[in-house]
């Protein structure tokens, strides 16, 4: 793996060619392939949703070839103790991030991008804050935690909001956790991620 510069101008351009290679990659597995990734990297996020038995956490609803498959928000809700809730993102306008309670499927609307978003009431950008357990996507991931994202920065400034002792974890497929990905000053790591082979990694520079 190439030692990117961390120049803002330098950074911009690696996380572009890098984003494309890995994109190309994924878009590349077979149905097969994305779905036993799916069920393996499901299987972990469970125990880890079990083990630390959240009040609050945040999830997503994959999209493609994103590690996990649709069924990802329903996995994790099924998986809370009872009386907990999973948020998902609602993308604003200025690609920053609301939240709304999932209720289930039928409660998910198409959104851009091909996303689905929560349908019910937005609580604010800073729902996020009373999350003891965040699951962020990531096209790949460091071992200092640092993430590789769509591009947007969404995800940067929710993770900016976080206390300290969140939990904060990525899904990612086999060969997406790397020595090192560009570097920018907004960007911030999370604390573990997980693989359909490695299962949980915890991440000692983030």
């Amino acid at each position: 793996m190439t030692d990117f510069s961390d120049g803002a101008e330098e950074a911009a351009e690696a996380k572009r060619r890098l984003r494309g290679e890995l994109l190309a990659r994924r878009r590349a597995l077979t149905a097969t392939g994305r779905a036993a990734a799916a069920t393996a990297v499901g299987v972990t996020l469970v125990d880890l949703v079990r083990r630390l038995r959240p009040r609050l956490m945040t999830g997503y609803v994959p999209v493609g070839a994103e590690p996990g498959g649709a069924g990802l928000p329903e996995l994790l809700r099924a998986a809370l103790p009872a009386g907990a809730e999973l948020l998902l993102p609602v993308l604003r306008g200025d690609l920053d991030l609301d939240w709304a309670v999932y209720t289930g499927p039928d409660g998910l609307v198409a959104a851009g991008r091909g996303m689905r978003e929560p349908a019910g009431p937005r609580l604010g950008r800073a729902a996020v804050t009373g999350a003891e357990l965040v699951v962020v996507p990531a096209v790949a991931v460091d071992r200092r935690g640092l993430r590789l994202g769509r591009g947007g920065g969404s995800y940067d400034r929710a993770l900016a909001r976080l206390p300290s002792g969140a939990w904060t974890v990525t899904p990612l497929h086999d060969g997406e956790l790397v020595d090192r990905v560009p570097a920018e000053p907004h960007d911030r790591p999370v604390r573990a991620v997980v693989t359909p082979a490695g299962g949980l990694d915890e991440l000692t520079g983030a």
